[in-house]
């Protein structure tokens, strides 16, 4: 197998090792960076995506494919940025206020990651000014809003609401997601789309912002 093919499979199978090994190799026969990216490294975590969602992968799976992607990554992020590649844009990650819950919220930072995006991952019990932040200050295009308990989905509420009396609702797409949220909720309460799933919300995501 090529390189690519390598970086390909190794992030399916979780093979950290055989990735950092492959993506050296690559470099070192001047392979450009960006099509290590575009044509090994997302393509894996679009098919662990897949088979996320079609339940033949599950989180340990989806783990350590993330875990050998980030390694390969590292490696070629320096020359992307010397070779003005730029992220497909900016996604903010943040567990809304009153919830300390991060399962959920950091598999759907790995898949969005995965898909080409740069992270700002907010953490948790994040208050809709630090979502407003975020828009404001560090450019994000699209907000992830995280909920595990039914008790704080108000939040997601006030978050959107919150992003409106700035001004700034129209620039941002949001996207809400978690155990007990629902299509209908997103609906009820004006938000952009809704992940059923680490994958899903990958896959909204790109859909709100125009990314193949």
């Amino acid at each position: 197998m090529g390189y690519k093919e390598t970086i390909y499979e190794g992030i399916l199978e979780g093979d950290m090792n055989g990735v950092v090994e492959a993506t050296n190799g690559a470099i070192a026969e001047s392979v450009p960076a960006v099509d290590l990216l575009y044509e090994a490294m997302i393509p894996a975590m679009s098919e662990v995506g897949r088979l996320f969602e079609i339940n033949e992968y599950y989180v340990p799976e989806m783990l350590i494919a993330a875990r050998a992607m980030k390694a390969g990554l590292a490696i070629i992020r320096p020359l992307l940025a010397d070779a003005g590649v730029e992220a497909k844009g900016k996604v903010a990650l943040g567990t809304v206020k009153g919830d300390l819950h991060d399962i959920g919220k950091n598999l759907v930072a790995i898949m969005i990651e995965g898909a080409g995006f740069d992270i700002i991952d907010l953490g948790v019990d994040v208050s809709p000014e630090q979502f407003v932040d975020s828009v404001k200050s560090q450019g994000a295009d699209a907000i992830g809003l995280s909920a595990l308990l039914t008790t704080t989905m108000p939040s997601m509420k006030s978050t959107i609401d919150a992003l409106a009396e700035a001004g700034v609702r129209d620039q941002v797409k949001v996207v809400i997601g978690g155990a007990p949220v629902t299509q209908k909720y997103a609906d009820e309460i004006g938000a952009d789309g809704y992940g059923r799933d680490a994958a899903a919300a990958a896959n909204i995501v790109k859909e709100l912002l125009g990314v193949e």
